[in-house]
């Protein structure tokens, strides 16, 4: 369906219907809606008109209300044909140049974005991390802490540098720690972090018999902190709190449920994923995310890369009746910022 289906009365009461509901959040009476459109009609053919988009999908009423609401149908076509994007202000695309800027690591980006997703759109905004197969190897050195502690530091892509803590299970001098590095180098740099960890873990595996202890131990901990690699979070997601703040009372039984979902992951990097494959900004409303929990809830995403792969989605949650305006260009020009300082 879309609004070539209805008159040019019936879109233009949709849209008044769906822009008001958006602002004030609640039913929309005929009264009400004939001034926020402002056509020379009477009140009840207005009553009419929102009893035909009613029985035809694109409204519905809630409880026992006089007044109506958009369904996820009625969204669809007011975003698809009805919709009027909004510039972003200069006071925001200042706000993304001085946040994205290029000297960031990867990591520090991804942090940055969701923030800024979340900020300036007043809903939750979330940026996957880049994928390992993305991520290569540069360089890894180990330095001893006291006790059993060892800081690596990996050096991956073109400039990011990170660090983390592993604990051994023995104690290594500094030559030792320095001699593993070398070898892991040797054999590794260059490769994607995923494939490095594949050949670590089948070496240990196949070749334990026939290895030295200096090789030994150069793997364990090689494989040690690419195992702390593994389980670093799969998106950054900010403001989940402003889902609250914008929830109607209506919303609130749904909020709990979504906030499971996140904790859960797996519903939410599986509708991510599908983003990857898809170029631009792509709108999910309600059900069409394909889980009952983004039921009253839509979802608008757009994937980032290096500029010559996609290295993963960035996005906005919030209610369906979000203002899509605003956030679509948000989404659009925070994805295009994030990958143009990703780019080499």
């Amino acid at each position: 369906m879309s609004a070539v289906d209805i008159s040019e009365r019936a879109s233009c009461l949709l849209k008044a219907l769906v822009e008001h509901h958006i602002r004030e959040g609640q039913p929309v009476g005929s009264s009400t809606l004939r001034e926020a459109a402002g056509l020379p009609v009477s009140a009840a053919t207005v009553r009419n008109v929102m009893s035909d988009l009613e029985e035809r999908g694109y409204l519905h009423s809630p409880h026992t209300s006089a007044g109506r609401v958009p369904t996820a149908l009625g969204y669809r076509v007011f975003v698809d044909t009805l919709l009027q994007v909004q510039p972003l202000e200069a006071e925001a695309i200042s706000a993304m140049r001085a946040e994205l800027h290029p000297d960031k690591s990867s990591t520090e980006l991804v942090q940055s974005a969701s923030s800024l997703l979340s900020n300036i759109s007043a809903q939750a905004g979330l940026v996957t991390v880049p994928k390992q197969e993305t991520i290569q190897l540069r360089q890894v050195e180990f330095l001893p802490l006291s006790g059993d502690r060892v800081l690596v530091i990996l050096v991956v892509n073109e400039r990011e540098v990170q660090n983390r803590i592993i604990h051994t299970r023995r104690v290594f001098s500094e030559d030792q720690l320095r001699e593993a590095a070398i070898l892991v180098n040797q054999r590794y740099a260059g490769r994607p972090l995923h494939k490095v960890q594949e050949h670590i873990v089948r070496e240990m595996r196949e070749a334990r018999s026939q290895i030295d202890s200096y090789l030994e131990d150069a793997l364990n901990l090689a494989n040690q902190a690419l195992e702390q690699e593994q389980t670093e979070e799969e998106y950054v997601m900010a403001g989940t709190n402003r889902l609250l703040d914008s929830a109607s009372a209506d919303e609130f039984s749904g909020l709990r449920d979504l906030f499971e979902s996140f904790e859960r992951k797996q519903d939410l990097l599986h509708l991510l994923e599908r983003c990857t494959r898809a170029e631009g900004v792509q709108i999910f409303i309600g059900e069409e995310a394909g889980y009952e929990v983004f039921g009253d809830f839509s979802v608008v995403t757009a994937p980032y890369s290096d500029g010559a792969r996609t290295l993963g989605v960035l996005g906005v949650i919030g209610p369906t009746r979000m203002e899509y305006k605003r956030v679509i260009p948000i989404v659009d020009v925070t994805a295009r910022m994030l990958s143009s300082a990703l780019s080499p």
